[in-house]
């Protein structure tokens, strides 16, 4: 018995003592941290909470089911040869352009600035990314070296296709700003960044940043990168409007009015970057399906959607390619223009000739 404890006891050590340090965890907020969200409405009995509520607790039933599913598994989760990628053009003058890297990852150039969304440019989204598969592409369509100076990393959320340690390493040197929502700035101070280049924000926040106008808006998920941490941060979507320009930029979320309140409030926008990708109705609080993808780009009041968080990873259990075959439909049946730019290619956004933008279908290709 006393040896069963004493294994017990350093198995409880070794398992503490990795997680405080362990960098790619992160950092949980500090106690004034904490004193600080105690401000938002969006802080409830210790941690962030959705205001519609978001059932994510699965019973042994629907655990079970799941698990089914992904043992069953499916020839086409994965694209049978890596994605096609295109050489982005790094170009900060001149027009407002939109290049997707996959996923949610995507560079903006705005009134001369660059911005960068989620930048998630690691293998694998996992706190041990030398583990399991690498992304769709086989790696990204360019060399971190080459990324232009970026003025400011805007993150949604600090889950690990998200926010990636090994990419944040390899960029914040780059990096003038990180603009993120309330808690995240604590994973990137324990990664280097300075205090300074940071700034946190809570929901209905209005952002002044360098002639820009932003504000951090809201999303319907949840926040985690360790076992005990869930709600921890904030998570959020971003409005993104420059002199000739509006963007919106969804986040990971699931569908509620809030889409609407931010139409009404900040629409209309030219283009919408839209979650769509890793749902299931299981968890579809969390995340959008994509017909609802399709109608929250209409009730932001979007002229023109990239559809996002999808053609990398492996996150669920549909086919690789459905979320964008099944949003097309429905984009199509509402009229609704979507562009589906292959990895890398840089599309310039216009507030009129919506004809104009590319309209190859490569992820329809086996």
């Amino acid at each position: 018995m006393l040896v069963a404890i004493v294994i017990i006891v350093i198995l409880i050590g070794v398992y503490v003592l990795f997680m405080n340090t362990y960098p790619v965890f992160g950092r949980r907020p500090s106690q004034v941290d904490i004193q600080r969200f105690g401000k938002s409405p969006q802080y409830a009995h210790n941690k962030f909470e959705n205001p519609v509520p978001a059932m994510m607790n699965m019973n042994f039933g629907t655990t079970l089911g799941i698990l089914r599913d992904m043992i069953k598994g499916s020839p086409y989760r994965r694209p049978k040869a890596p994605l096609p990628m295109e050489k982005p053009r790094f170009n900060v003058n001149g027009d407002t352009t939109v290049t997707w890297f996959g996923h949610s990852a995507s560079l903006i150039t705005i009134d001369g600035k660059a911005l960068l969304l989620d930048p998630m440019f690691g293998r694998m989204p996992s706190p041990f990314p030398w583990v399991g598969k690498n992304r769709y592409s086989g790696g990204i369509p360019f060399d971190i070296a080459e990324l232009p100076q970026i003025d400011a990393v805007i993150l949604s959320h600090d889950h690990y296709d998200h926010l990636d340690y090994g990419s944040i390493m390899k960029i914040k040197h780059k990096v003038k700003r990180f603009i993120v929502p309330l808690g995240v700035g604590a994973h990137l101070i324990r990664w280097g960044v300075p205090a300074a280049a940071i700034e946190e924000h809570d929901w209905w926040e209005d952002v002044s940043f360098e002639g820009l106008e932003l504000a951090c808006t809201p999303a319907n998920h949840f926040s985690g990168r360790s076992t005990n941490d869930r709600g921890a941060t904030l998570w959020c979507s971003w409005v993104i409007k420059g002199k000739n320009a509006s963007i919106f930029f969804s986040g990971d979320s699931g569908y509620t009015s809030h889409f609407k309140e931010i139409g009404d409030k900040y629409g209309p926008f030219d283009l919408t970057l839209m979650e769509c990708g890793q749902y299931d109705e299981r968890w579809a609080d969390i995340h959008l399906m994509p017909e609802e993808t399709v109608q929250a780009h209409l009730d932001v009041r979007g002229k023109v959607m990239l559809p996002i968080h999808w053609g990398a990873f492996t996150l669920a259990i549909h086919d690789w390619n459905d979320p964008v075959t099944r949003a097309a439909k429905a984009a199509e049946a509402k009229g609704v223009k979507m562009v589906t730019p292959p990895i890398g290619q840089t599309i310039i956004v216009k507030d009129s000739d919506v004809q104009s933008y590319p309209k190859a279908n490569w992820w329809a290709l086996p």
